[in-house]
């Protein structure tokens, strides 16, 4: 069976990744101005937990270089349960430690944005890999 090396997708999902932690990070700054620390905190926090199951995900499938195909796809199947389990304990954490402080709205609103950002950037960043590609190939 081949071997599969990705380079080019693991550069995109860290890049998603990236995307994410910006976004939350901005997000917070913006909404520590008009709404002060409680919403700037939950939405810190919201968004950091869609960008922990991220990187949970991007870690276990990206560890190693090259591997065998179904190995590969047992390491999407892993990462994206690992992605899941950690937002679900990170929301228990979050949820059961710091209700006073937490405006709930603020906190799933920056999650769910976490989240698209996902399916925002993944398509522009999946073309310009797939045209790069392309252009290697040609220059062969």
């Amino acid at each position: 069976m081949a071997a599969v090396e990705l380079p080019g997708l693991r550069r995109v999902a860290y890049g998603v990744v990236l995307a994410q932690a910006v976004l939350t990070a901005l997000l917070a700054v913006l909404c520590y101005i008009p709404w002060g620390l409680n919403v700037a905190l939950s939405v810190a926090l919201g968004g950091g937990i869609g960008t922990a199951g991220g990187l949970a995900l991007a870690l276990i499938v990206f560890r190693k270089g090259t591997r065998e195909l179904p190995e590969l796809v047992r390491a999407f199947y892993v990462g994206e349960a690992a992605k899941f389990g950690v937002t679900i304990v990170l929301f228990v954490v979050v949820l059961a430690t710091m209700k006073r402080v937490l405006v709930p709205g603020a906190l799933f609103g920056a999650f769910v944005a976490a989240f698209l950002v996902h399916w925002l950037v993944l398509p522009g960043a999946m073309r310009r890999l797939e045209s790069e590609r392309f252009g290697d190939q040609e220059r062969r």
